[in-house]
């Protein structure tokens, strides 16, 4: 049996770390917690490290293991892929789920030289049915973002059979409704979004850039944890989505 809802959370947690220079800080053992009081059945993350050696060397209680199995509550898995690399490491989106992996793959999003991006499809199993995940961070270009929700919904499309549910999360740098509306065309419905789902910057949120989407299961509401705690551990806050299975 599946439940009446899937809980799916989209968090960019900025790498672990707040601040610059001398003055950063480490915020992955808060994200820790963070992501346990979460209670969600599906975490999709962004701008997650599995290794940088600067950190390491500077942050006495980095983690020993990737960032990805670290952040899992107890009974998750854990799948990350990579999607920037860069002189000291590396970064990539990962999900956590309480439901089993069946498969996972990766697929290079990059629109320009500049900017490395990709996305992370992760087929589970719920229950006795296949439900898909894709976790996606876009480009900070607006063009970029047209053409990378091109990607997703020609991935779609060719990668994920109609009849069966699509989940699309992550931070997608959308200052309007320009990826909304190229996702809509393809079917992938916008959790709704208003003044109370603003995610960015997190100390003083003006805009939302983190959404979740989906096909085959309805938006049922969103939330958004707030407060000094959540303001300091990334730059951005966290949102949550309900999608029930339609009736």
């Amino acid at each position: 049996m599946h439940p009446p809802v899937l809980r799916v959370a989209s968090y960019n947690i900025h790498k672990g770390v707040q601040g610059l220079g001398p003055a950063r800080r480490l915020e992955i053992h808060n994200l820790r917690e963070a992501v346990s009081q979460f209670d969600a059945d599906i975490v999709c993350l962004q701008e997650v490290r599995k290794m940088h050696r600067l950190e390491e060397a500077h942050f006495s209680q980095w983690p020993s293991e990737p960032q990805a199995d670290f952040l899992a509550p107890d009974g998750y898995e854990a799948v990350y892929r990579t999607n920037a690399f860069t002189r000291h490491g590396e970064h990539g989106n990962a999900l956590l789920t309480r439901w089993p992996v069946v498969r996972h793959q990766h697929q290079d999003m990059s629109d320009h030289r500049f900017e490395q991006r990709g996305l992370l499809h992760v087929e589970l199993a719920v229950g006795q049915r296949i439900v898909h995940v894709i976790v996606a961070h876009f480009g900070l270009i607006p063009s970029s973002r047209r053409r990378q929700a091109d990607h997703i919904c020609a991935f779609v499309r060719a990668e994920i059979p109609a009849d069966e549910p699509v989940i699309v999360a992550g931070d997608f740098n959308d200052w309007g409704s320009q990826v909304r509306h190229v996702f809509a065309r393809s079917g992938l419905l916008c959790a709704d979004g208003s003044s109370r789902t603003l995610t960015y910057p997190s100390i003083l949120p003006v805009v939302q850039l983190d959404y979740v989407y989906a096909r085959g299961l309805e938006p049922q509401g969103t939330e958004v944890p707030r407060g000094k705690t959540w303001q300091r551990m990334s730059d951005h806050l966290p949102l949550i989505a309900e999608l029930a299975w339609p009736s």
